[in-house]
């Protein structure tokens, strides 16, 4: 059981299904919730691999928390195809101070128990995860 100070248990799904993405490349995304009466970050919803960007943000809730994984495939300038995951803390303005603060205190754990994060992004609004600002930190 977890305690606030370290953060909330990270569901056996959450870790099997990071790793299908990273390894199979099973998912383009995944938006996961913390669950607050089971005390743990839950499997919220996975994206197809044929969805783009624009499904995976508009699968983020517009006034509640969330933690989400994207597999961002771009081309560099070298025109080398590569492909990066990307962490997302989505904390909207919105949202309840509360959520805001579990979902703060649970990140590091998260993290940890999610093992090949690329990039790291916390956001507030969609101006802050944009296309053109992952594709920045990806490169």
């Amino acid at each position: 059981m977890a305690n606030a100070a370290s953060g909330m248990a990270v569901d056996d799904d959450c870790k099997l299904k990071f790793l299908e993405l990273k390894t199979k490349r099973t998912y383009r995304f995944i938006i996961f919730k913390i669950d607050e009466r089971q005390k743990q970050v839950m499997v919220e919803k996975l994206g197809e691999p044929t969805l783009g960007y624009e499904d995976f943000a508009a699968s983020l809730p517009a006034d509640e928390c969330r933690y989400a994984i994207y597999d961002f495939d771009f081309v560099t300038e070298e025109n080398c195809q590569k492909s990066k995951i990307i962490f997302i803390a989505w904390s909207p303005d919105g949202s309840r101070v509360r959520s805001k603060m579990l979902y703060a205190s649970s990140k590091e754990r998260f993290k940890r128990e999610v093992d090949g994060i690329q990039v790291e992004l916390q956001a507030t609004d969609p101006t802050e995860m944009g296309l053109d600002v992952i594709r920045g930190r990806a490169n």
